[in-house]
């Protein structure tokens, strides 16, 4: 539920409803307005004596909240939740751009992209260091050799760093190398793993399952927040339905739902979402005409020599010239790249 306070509530009644609901067993998540406070609180309503609360100096209002994802829904917060790292603002009118290969391979081809997608104006740098495959037998990532040479591409370049965290005991030495901590597709719904990622202090962009609703989706995120962490980047990123013509389907309608039912910010992969690169291009305008907050992209040097995922990669050239097209449908919208 959200406990609304009244414009002139003061920080110590602010203080006194948060003890309260603490008191009586509830999770508070305050949220500081420009005219008002709201305090979220979870917990078992049943254990609430709404009058108490509603007669606390200060108080002005109890509002339910409807949906189960309680504290990643739109009903808790009203204006757009913005991932701050340092300069760069996920989530405000500029588009962020990630790009990079899908798994960090040797140092030579690694940081000859990196320089170049910097060239081309992406913001963050991806690069697998963990990469979880289908088959056992493929190339399965450098793993700490791998964070390393993205801790010295961020250095090289100034690029922000993402990288994949696939287990719960790597959490740690993940957070120490990288800016933004990824769940894969398939950790969606690893919720030791999510309430590890939710105890740090890092912005988590987390995927969509391959199969996962959009509810489930938001559940997800929901653990996380509820363990701490509210940087939350949702990545859309394609979902497994009948269709084989590409990788996956990527669903476009998911961008503006979720911007109606939640305040956090969403971007898109349209790599993995097809599979192949000739629709990158395509994808990628569509999905910030939808209103995504930016997108996340594999570029290789030589995709013919990638060791995972070279299919769907661009080459440096084919993703400047991409950026460059992608300005035109950002003003379109009232964005900027």
């Amino acid at each position: 539920m959200i406990i609304v306070m009244s414009p002139l509530a003061t920080k110590e009644q602010i203080n006194n409803v948060e003890e309260k609901l603490v008191s009586l067993g509830f999770k508070t998540h305050p949220i500081y307005g420009e005219v008002k406070t709201v305090i979220g609180a979870i917990g078992d309503k049943r254990l609430l004596d709404t009058q108490l609360i509603t007669n606390l100096p200060g108080v002005e209002n109890i509002v339910p909240i409807m949906k189960p994802y309680k504290l990643a829904s739109r009903e808790l917060k009203q204006a757009n939740t913005i991932i701050q790292i340092d300069d760069i603002r996920i989530g405000d009118d500029e588009l962020i751009i990630m790009a990079g290969p899908c798994a960090v391979e040797n140092e030579q081809v690694f940081y000859e992209t990196a320089h170049k997608v910097k060239k081309a104006g992406a913001k963050i740098l991806r690069g697998g260091a963990f990469k979880p495959r289908t088959s056992p037998y493929a190339f399965q990532g450098l793993e700490e050799e791998g964070l390393k040479m993205l801790h010295t591409a961020r250095a090289e370049t100034g690029l922000k760093i993402v990288t994949e965290v696939v287990d719960t005991r790597d959490v740690e030495v993940v957070a120490k190398y990288s800016d933004i901590l990824q769940i894969g597709a398939r950790n969606m719904q690893n919720f030791r793993l999510l309430r590890e990622v939710g105890a740090t202090n890092k912005p988590v962009l987390l995927k969509r399952g391959l199969s996962a609703t959009i509810e489930e989706w938001l559940m997800a995120a929901e653990y996380i927040i509820s363990a701490g962490n509210s940087n939350i980047i949702l990545c859309e990123r394609g979902i497994r339905t009948f269709e084989t013509a590409t990788r996956n389907t990527i669903d476009i309608s998911a961008i503006p739902v979720v911007k109606e039912l939640s305040h956090l910010p969403i971007i898109a992969d349209p790599s993995h979402a097809t599979g192949t690169w000739k629709y990158v291009n395509a994808l990628s305008k569509a999905a910030i005409a939808a209103g995504a907050d930016g997108l996340i992209i594999e570029v290789h040097n030589d995709p013919s020599k990638a060791l995972c995922d070279g299919p769907q990669s661009l080459k440096p050239e084919r993703f400047a010239q991409l950026v460059e097209e992608l300005k035109a449908v950002a003003l379109a919208v009232n964005r900027k790249i």
